[in-house]
């Protein structure tokens, strides 16, 4: 029996960030240095296949500080921390190895700025994701959080107040646009950073999925369901009314999913590695006869390095 035919479209970029390569390198590199155990305080990426092959190697991952023993080597996940985590870790005199991404850094030194500038700040991200936990606790005052359009309404700052805002790295780039303006109509003399907080890898992602919007009947994203960027790519295809379906591993790929699917986009959210996509790809060939076309994109050429001192 034939098998029926299908094409699939790959959307470039897809999948790693440089972020992402980075922080996984340095846990890889940590249990080579170091051998196992190496702690990493919450998820390194948010992806369940990176996080178990990791674990293989020997990484063990807790939700904690006091669930580290006192001086072991701990590694702090890309989406930054808190100065209360900070500060627990050096009470247990662990030997800390920073993975927060450098741009998610980079959100952290402009909430200060804004601080010490005495502005009262607002950040455009979800209350329980640990890179918004962790920007609101870099400062000692409080940041007031909003993640929709109807939130803007519920800050309780006035006109006549120094207001700046800041955002977290993995938005949705249309929705944070569209909040964005909306904090502006309601305090026009809000400020922002100098430049965009979201992530180049995180708009790059979301620019190559509207670029395959007019030739794909669906699209498939792999990623995880608790990763900010994976859901962003999902809801980018949802909001131009182009059905998407976000899937975790290729056992989720059914008959189903794929039923009167001629054209299907494939794309991966910035903490999802390669493998899961040849994965998915290998599920659909027992399906159907694929037809596959790497679609055109920006190339990334950006490279973060890793601490010296795993080097040496």
């Amino acid at each position: 029996m034939n098998k029926p035919k299908i094409v699939i479209y790959l959307a470039n970029p897809r999948g790693f960030c440089a972020g992402v390569e980075r922080a996984v390198e340095i846990v890889e590199l940590a249990l080579q240095k170091y051998g196992t155990p190496v702690y990493v305080r919450h998820e390194i990426v948010h992806n369940k296949f990176v996080i178990e092959q990791l674990r293989h190697k020997g990484a063990i991952f807790v939700n904690e500080i006091d669930e580290i023993p006192i001086g072991a080597i701990t590694i702090f996940s890309a989406h930054g921390v808190s100065k209360y985590v900070e500060g627990e870790a050096k009470k247990r005199k662990l030997q800390v190895i920073d993975a927060t991404c450098p741009l998610v850094k980079k959100v952290h030194l402009q909430t200060q700025v804004f601080a010490k500038e005495s502005y009262k700040i607002i950040l455009i991200g979800y209350k329980n994701h640990p890179e918004a936990i962790g920007t609101s606790g870099r400062i000692k005052q409080e940041i007031f959080i909003v993640e929709n359009e109807l939130d803007v309404k519920k800050i309780p700052y006035n006109k006549t107040e120094e207001i700046a805002y800041v955002t977290q790295t993995t938005l949705s780039v249309d929705k944070t646009s569209l909040i964005i303006s909306k904090l502006k109509e309601r305090y026009p003399n809000i400020v922002g950073p100098n430049t965009d907080d979201i992530c180049y890898a995180t708009q790059n992602r979301q620019d190559a999925v509207k670029n395959m919007l007019s030739l794909v009947d669906k699209i498939l994203v792999i990623g995880a369901t608790n990763s900010s960027n994976s859901n962003s790519l999902h809801n980018t295809s949802l909001k131009y009314n182009i059905n998407s379906h976000l899937i975790t591993t290729a056992s989720e790929v059914t008959p189903d999913i794929l039923f009167s699917v001629k054209k299907l986009g494939i794309t991966a959210g910035a903490s999802t590695p390669d493998e899961l996509v040849e994965q998915v790809i290998t599920r659909i060939e027992e399906l159907y006869e694929v037809h596959i076309q790497e679609l055109p994109g920006f190339v990334e050429k950006v490279k973060f390095k890793v601490p010296k001192s795993l080097l040496t």
